[in-house]
């Protein structure tokens, strides 16, 4: 397990839990926001490992010194070689719980276990958190509990947390994890203090890419695209999307201002097949019953959002601007693109576009909205 002194490409948010953690002045509540795949849960459980060390170390080069709980020197770390250190390691520390939608799955409530996951409903955060938070630490050091995908907690989860977001038992330390502080609600914002997690470099993102086995090319379009994040790039990687979305673009870049009926179902299936795709592999990897409509906003969403990097690419080459394209993997492309339409229309496409993923979230039939979106792509309309 990594440790929180490793961790790369995030100084400013690792530099703030350490000046907390050197201080003794560690809040009782976090926020970790950022893009998925840049660290924001490697550093929870780093945080969380350093929190429950029975021996926490500091020193300078290498040369690890013990210090007390009262030691207000930086550069704080777990020693790795303590009771609790090794249980951390191992994935079963008893004063540590992640807190995920999936646990649904264990749930003592036979309707509980076999509800479609949708969000991180009240019953989960009731069972996983709000149950054992009250109970002492086994190793008297503490207890943490890390809650992932925190977007997706319904209100009355989130209201139900305020209590103890605020207030606390002594020693428990919660991390909420989601993508962006506004998708929560500004009760549970405030009662939280807020790191935030920045992409990673494009240069070290294509680096672990080509690691794990990428192609250069595609590498490099993902570490454009993902926003910073490997972890999404890798995922998207081996769904096969890299293909999808060469094929997309050209396909739209040929595209007369007429539309194309086929395009707009040929679509939608791709998406369709992309999201029973994603719900085998969560049956498969997690045992969990992924909600096949959720499955499916994702899916449709992330192709949206490749084909707005194609226009926005676009606008960037009739504007004349030296910014690298995403896709600059397909030029020719994205120059045609460029050629078809006027850059007002070219941005009123990327807004209808966002506009178009809004509406899945209100459970617009996909196929309407995939047929809106060959229409607006092939004549810049505004639907």
């Amino acid at each position: 397990m990594i440790d929180l002194h490793e961790i790369v490409g995030q100084e400013s948010a690792i530099g703030r839990l350490q000046q907390n953690i050197s201080a003794n002045r560690l809040p009782h509540a976090f926020l970790f926001t950022g893009p998925v795949g840049v660290g924001r849960r490697t550093t929870a459980i780093a945080l969380a490992k350093l929190l429950l060390c029975e021996k926490p170390q500091t020193g300078d080069g290498g040369l690890l010194a013990a210090v007390d709980d009262s030691d207000a020197a930086s550069g704080k770390r777990a020693c790795g070689k303590c009771n609790s250190c090794t249980l951390m390691d191992s994935g079963n520390h008893p004063d540590f719980q992640l807190v995920y939608k999936e646990l649904a799955r264990f749930h003592d409530d036979a309707n509980v276990r076999n509800r479609v996951m949708q969000d991180l409903g009240i019953d989960v955060v009731r069972k996983f958190l709000l149950g054992p938070v009250g109970l002492a630490a086994s190793y008297g050091r503490g207890k943490i509990f890390v809650v992932l995908e925190s977007e997706l907690l319904s209100i009355a989860a989130q209201n139900a947390l305020l209590k103890t977001l605020e207030e606390p038992p002594p020693g428990v330390t919660i991390i909420m994890i989601a993508q962006r502080d506004e998708q929560m609600l500004p009760t549970t914002r405030s009662r939280c203090s807020l790191i935030r997690f920045n992409p990673l470099p494009k240069d070290f993102v294509i680096q672990k890419l080509t690691e794990g086995g990428v192609a250069q090319t595609e590498a490099e379009f993902w570490a454009g695209f993902s926003d910073g994040s490997v972890g999404r790039s890798l995922r998207l990687s081996k769904m096969g999307m890299y293909d999808i979305k060469c094929d997309i673009l050209q396909k739209l870049a040929l595209l007369g201002r007429g539309g194309d009926a086929k395009l707009g179902e040929e679509l939608a299936k791709t998406s369709d097949k992309l999201a029973e795709n994603a719900v085998k592999d969560a049956k498969k990897q997690d045992g969990a019953a992924l909600s096949k409509n959720l499955a499916t906003r994702r899916t449709t969403g992330t192709i949206l959002e490749i084909i707005a990097s194609g226009y926005s690419d676009a606008m960037m080459l009739r504007a004349g601007t030296d910014k690298p394209l995403v896709n600059g993997d397909q030029l020719e492309v994205i120059q045609r693109l460029g050629e078809k339409f006027s850059p007002t229309e070219l941005g009123e496409i990327i807004e209808q576009l966002s506009q178009f993923e809004r509406l899945l979230w209100r459970n617009v039939n996909p196929k309407i909205v995939w047929d809106n979106v060959v229409i607006t792509c092939a004549s810049a309309a505004s639907l």
